[in-house]
């Protein structure tokens, strides 16, 4: 295997950013090992395939199962240069009707899958002092709405550990980044029927609302995920559009992200600038 070549460990490649992902990367060159949590739902992508291996994965799973099957994909190649925590599904519930149990299921998936995968691998990493991990955040994480507050904290859950993660990882040569994008026409992360483990009347208006919109964003959004990939390529790689420029802790994609985590950054700071003149001097009086 040429020095120059990546080996790519991608999660939940059925779809999606993952299908669109181990398409940009085959392109390049790399080696890519995906993962799906059935086969049959796998379609190969044209060209070719001898740097392509689909195992199957389910990041719910429990750490001795996951595990086991990062060391068979370590065995493959001998090596995992670049993992990507992609798999996740977007729940769509009110917050009050989905109730901890809804929020388990979310966190089951999009946090603890996340943990345990990146986990297995990290010690493969920190013996050969190399490697990248990038989380799959989500714009969704400054952005919050009716029905998606699950998904929203458990993105925002993956922001935070992406953040200690790097903190922790970077003695070791290890760097970590968050892809965050935003209003990309993919499908099936918020392809899956409301959860309601407590009708409450009250919010029907509501929910019927959000649910009716929910089923035309996929079709609407702006965003091309392919571009999106090709970007996040480039960026790990350090070559095409992202040449010469040092991985960034967040790699921001598309407009809707960007306009929408400026405008979460002003509300913020336009909160502390009208609170900080009595909630920040609160200090011990150094005479008392």
């Amino acid at each position: 295997m040429e020095a120059n070549r990546k080996v790519w460990f991608i999660t939940g490649t059925s779809s999606g950013f993952g299908k669109r992902l181990v398409s940009a990367v085959l392109a390049r060159g790399d080696y890519v090992i995906g993962t799906v949590r059935n086969l049959e739902s796998f379609t190969l992508p044209v060209g070719d395939r001898t740097r392509l291996r689909i195992i199957v994965l389910d990041v719910c799973d429990n750490t001795e199962n996951i595990q086991k099957t990062v060391n068979e994909a370590l065995s493959i190649w001998g090596r995992i240069d670049v993992v990507v925590n992609n798999a996740g599904f977007g729940m769509k519930t009110l917050i009050e009707e989905g109730g901890a149990l809804a929020a388990t299921k979310q966190f089951q998936t999009n946090v603890m899958g996340v943990i345990n995968v990146t986990n297995a691998i990290l010690p493969h990493m920190r013996e050969r002092r190399s490697g990248t991990i990038v989380m799959i955040g989500s714009r969704s994480a400054w952005h919050a709405t009716p029905i998606t507050g699950f998904y929203v904290a458990s993105k925002a859950a993956v922001h935070a550990l992406a953040e200690t993660y790097a903190t922790e990882l970077a003695q070791f040569n290890i760097r970590v980044t968050v892809c965050a994008p935003g209003a990309f026409r993919t499908e099936n992360v918020h392809n899956v029927p409301y959860t309601s483990n407590h009708h409450i009347p009250e919010y029907d208006p509501l929910r019927e609302k959000c649910v009716s919109k929910f089923k035309a964003v996929a079709a609407q959004a702006m965003g091309d995920p392919d571009k999106a990939m090709n970007v996040l390529v480039d960026a790990v790689r350090g070559e095409g559009k992202a040449k010469g420029r040092e991985l960034p802790l967040y790699l921001m994609l598309g407009n809707a992200t960007y306009d929408h985590v400026r405008e979460h950054c002003a509300r913020l700071l336009e909160d502390m600038n009208k609170w900080e003149d009595i909630a920040k001097d609160l200090d011990f009086d150094p005479e008392n």
